[in-house]
């Protein structure tokens, strides 16, 4: 793998650590928002959302099963982004819509970059 590339990869899993830490360890009001997804245990859905993003971001940075970690990535995006971001379901004239559409767009660049490591031969 060329330098470029894992210097890419390593970009890529760092927000994930830093992140996903915060998620696992203070969870906050990313509960009440899990919370509206019908979760049984919100808390303990987060903290593991959370724990997962920082292994993953982990493994990128590493280069340890980074296809794997990518494609784990991926699925904890999902979840993330229906729960925290969801704008659709705010006021047109809602500031904080804005704030949440970009979220959702910055999640999907995102996932289109896990994608690029995630489908590499």
């Amino acid at each position: 793998m060329n330098f470029a590339r894992r210097l890419a990869q390593a970009a890529i899993g760092v927000p994930f650590v830093w992140l996903g830490y915060e998620a696992a360890s203070a969870p906050g009001g990313r509960v009440a928002h899990a919370k509206r997804l019908g979760l049984p245990s919100p808390e303990t859905a987060v903290r593991f959302n959370g724990a997962a993003m920082a292994v993953g971001g982990a493994a990128l940075v590493a280069n340890v099963y980074p296809r794997a970690a990518a494609t784990g990535l991926i699925a904890s995006l999902v979840p993330t982004t229906l729960a925290g971001h969801a704008f659709w379901n705010l006021d047109a004239d809602d500031p904080g819509r804005t704030v949440q559409r970009i979220q959702v767009l910055k999640n999907l660049a995102l996932i289109g970059a896990l994608a690029q490591v995630a489908l590499r031969a």
